[in-house]
């Protein structure tokens, strides 16, 4: 402190500031309430232009926006040609989106759910479906329709265990029979070695979504000689599955204290073949290449690498769409 009265004119600037400030802070619009409302509860919608395109930047390139996005964003919202989350879906259908910002290695989980959305949303159209171990944990349409199967269905039978019979990681409310924008969807807690429900060639399409590998191989084999019996001619298997090779490098044991047999591709597709099905198409879910070439599991390599890829046997889950006889 210098210890000196402040003047008159000082005083006078301070309090013309304070009342600006308050001004400011009054208005909805001012750029200062704008900038202390950041950190607060400000809804992503109400923030001002350069603060809204800055916000979608960050969180989903992860990046300062560059001059050219953020004039041409900021233009757009304010000629009132888009709106704030039309911002966000131009960011999310960008080549950087998808090239550039891959899921971290926290969150391999959500990686492969979202390669098994793609995978499903490449399977072919069918009037009745089951679905073989396909209840969703939060979701009453089940696993098939909630993940985005883009067609509409006659009928899909979701066969899933009672949910006390089931390990606890995967235990969900009993859901009625349901109506859903695809089709509607019943539910039949039983085992899937059973399909007695469906009579012999009456379904177009099974679908086996992360559930073979929780029963034994000789179980396995009545599952697939119950889905052989109730498909009909050239209808379709669609299963994926944990690759073993790809699994073994991650940890020796199972990677799910639920599984019983998690099996390699020669495996797989030996065991679809000795059932009668023809292998269409062979696919994996999330790449790990140099995973494999090392010997050394890559939890990085492979949250990165969300997708539907062509060398399934360097990818950490299976995918198989097969075909019964004609």
């Amino acid at each position: 402190m210098s210890g000196r009265e402040p003047t008159t004119a000082s005083v006078r600037r301070v309090a013309r500031k304070a009342l600006s400030v308050s001004r400011d802070l009054a208005d909805p619009s001012s750029p200062t309430r704008r900038r202390l409302h950041l950190g607060c509860n400000t809804p992503y919608w109400e923030l001002g232009d350069n603060d809204l395109v800055r916000m979608a930047y960050t969180m989903l390139l992860r990046r300062e926006p560059d001059d050219h996005g953020r004039t041409e964003l900021t233009s757009l919202l304010a000629h009132h040609a888009i709106g704030p989350f039309d911002v966000v879906d131009r960011i999310r259908a960008s080549d950087e989106f998808h090239a550039t910002a891959p899921l971290g290695p926290a969150n391999l989980g959500h990686s492969l759910h979202a390669s098994r959305r793609q995978f499903i949303l490449g399977l072919p159209p069918a009037r009745r479906i089951v679905d073989l171990g396909g209840s969703h944990t939060n979701h009453q349409w089940g696993a098939f329709v909630a993940m985005g199967y883009p067609y509409d269905f006659d009928e899909l039978v979701v066969v899933d265990l009672p949910s006390g019979e089931r390990h606890p990681v995967y235990r969900s409310s009993e859901y009625e029979d349901v109506s859903t924008p695809r089709g509607p969807v019943r539910y039949r807690f039983q085992s899937m070695t059973d399909l007695s429900f469906a009579d012999t060639g009456t379904v177009d399409l099974v679908y086996s979504g992360q559930s073979i590998e929780h029963v034994t191989p000789a179980d396995a084999n009545a599952v697939l000689g119950e889905v052989r019996r109730v498909l009909r001619p050239g209808g379709y298997l669609a299963l994926d599955t944990p690759n073993s090779a790809v699994c073994r490098l991650q940890q020796e044991d199972f990677i799910d204290p639920d599984h019983e047999f998690e099996y390699s591709l020669s495996e797989l597709t030996a065991k679809v073949s000795e059932a009668g099905f023809e292998v269409c198409d062979t696919r994996g879910l999330n790449y790990a290449g140099h995973s494999v070439a090392r010997g050394i599991f890559d939890q990085a390599e492979v949250a990165a690498n969300t997708g539907v890829f062509f060398d399934a046997a360097k990818c950490y889950l299976l995918a198989l769409l097969c075909r019964a006889p004609r």
